[in-house]
Order: structure tokens, then C-alpha cells, then sequence
């Protein structure tokens, strides 16, 4: 009678009986996505609890502290803010803030037909990348701004949306917010700038490492009665009702 012949009958895995290739890269791809949705879910509790906190620094403040050993900075509220300057910043940024959800759409593809060279980023995704995420343009931080400005919008009220912009905007070298801007550059406060001043601190965005208010440019002194134009534009024909009382 012939000898039976052992034989062992391999599964998926490999030789030792453990996961094999697949598997492994299986594996791998549900932990990231877990740890992705984690992160998420994270952000956007982050998020929600700037409704009533105000944020005590963001990563981009943080940075930037340690590069210069420290960085000028004061939380305002936005009633002890001049209204000026509100009306400057969002004329500069985005005029029709109170009009979209997160994302000026008219805008966008006017960037997209410039091929570019042209922004097109919104007060709301402004606050959600200096309040919460890093800075640069990677796909990463663009994909969870796009994830999070909904749920700003949601959450937050203008008025909040427009108060955090002008506590955690940088508009000088280490120079974070309208407050510090106003001590900084016209050793005021916040509730004192005059119109000019204002729309003078909003005319240096978004390049505020390499402009000077006090000591404007033909460009910055251009832009700066251009975006004055806008603020009362802005506040004769409505566009300002959602953030001013």
C-alpha cells in the first residue's frame, strides 16, 4: 500500500501561516483611515468649541512665537474694535462675506480664470486655516479646510466668524490681531483706529512681513483708499448687516 503524502494546504497568508501582502497593506488602510476619521472628528469638536472660547493661540501664532521669541498679540472682542476696521478687513478679504456659506463660488472661478495668480480664499476658510490647521498649501490642510469651513459657517455666527479673524490674522511682523496692529503700527487700540488707519492695516494683507501702514507704498496707499471705498460700499449696500450690530 502506497505511502499517504502529507500535504498542508496554504491559506492566504504566507509560508509561516501569518497575513500576507495583502493583507498586511489591508490592515494598514483601515488604521489610517480610523486614525484619519479620529482626527477628524477631533477637528471638528475643535472647532465647535471656538464658539464660546476664544482660541488662546493657534499653530501658526505658536511657530511663529518660537522663530521671532515671542509675538504681539491681545484678544478683543469685537464690540471693542472699531467698526472700521471690521468693514476694512472684510472689504479687503472678501466683500461678499455676509452673502456665501464658506466658499465665494463668483470668486473661485474667477481665480480659476486668471489661471491662479489671483486668491480666492474667504474670511470664513481664512480663520479655519489660522485658527485651527497649519500653514502652507498642501493637499492635506486643504482637504480638511474644505471639511471644516462648512462646519464653521454652521456653528459659528458671523460676528464670530469676523471677531476670531481680527484676534488671529497676522498683520505685522509677529504682530497677531487687530488690537496688537493698532498698538503696533499707530499706538492706539483697536477701538481707536480712524478709517484711514484701518483700511491702512487691511491694505497689508495678505503680505504683512514686507508692509509698512505708516510708511505705505504708492501700492499700499492705493490699495488702502480702494479698500475704504469698499468698507463704506460694503456697509451703504448691506453687505456688512451680518457682523455689525
Amino acid at each position: 500500500m502506497a505511502a499517504r503524502t502529507n500535504t498542508r494546504r496554504k491559506g492566504k497568508g504566507d509560508a509561516t501561516g501569518g497575513p500576507g501582502v495583502a493583507g498586511r497593506l489591508r490592515s494598514a488602510l483601515r488604521i489610517a483611515l480610523r486614525v484619519a476619521a479620529a482626527l477628524a472628528v477631533l477637528a471638528v469638536l475643535w472647532v465647535l468649541s471656538y464658539r464660546w472660547i476664544d482660541p488662546p493661540t493657534t499653530p501658526y501664532i505658536v511657530a511663529e512665537s518660537a522663530r521671532l521669541g515671542g509675538v504681539e498679540r491681545r484678544w478683543t472682542d469685537l464690540e471693542d474694535i472699531a467698526p472700521v476696521m471690521a468693514r476694512a478687513v472684510v472689504a479687503a478679504e472678501d466683500a461678499n462675506f455676509c452673502r456665501h456659506w464658506g466658499f465665494d463660488i463668483v470668486a473661485i472661478r474667477r481665480a480659476i480664470a486668471a489661471g491662479g495668480d489671483r486668491g480666492a480664499s474667504t474670511i470664513s476658510q481664512q480663520v479655519v486655516k489660522n485658527a485651527v490647521l497649519w500653514q502652507g498649501r498642501s493637499w492635506p490642510r486643504k482637504a480638511l479646510e474644505a471639511l471644516l469651513t462648512p462646519v464653521a459657517e454652521a456653528v459659528w455666527p458671523k460676528r464670530r466668524l469676523v471677531e476670531i479673524y481680527l484676534n488671529v490674522a497676522e498683520m505685522g511682523p509677529g504682530v497677531f490681531g487687530a488690537e496688537a496692529a493698532a498698538r503696533h503700527w499707530f499706538g492706539i487700540g483697536a477701538g481707536e483706529l480712524t478709517a484711514r488707519q484701518a483700511s491702512l492695516i487691511a491694505a497689508i494683507l495678505p503680505a504683512p512681513k514686507r508692509r509698512d501702514p505708516t510708511r505705505p507704498s504708492d501700492f499700499v496707499d492705493r490699495r488702502a483708499r480702494s479698500i475704504a471705498d469698499g468698507a463704506a460700499t460694503i456697509r451703504a449696500d448691506g453687505r456688512a448687516a451680518c457682523f455689525e450690530d
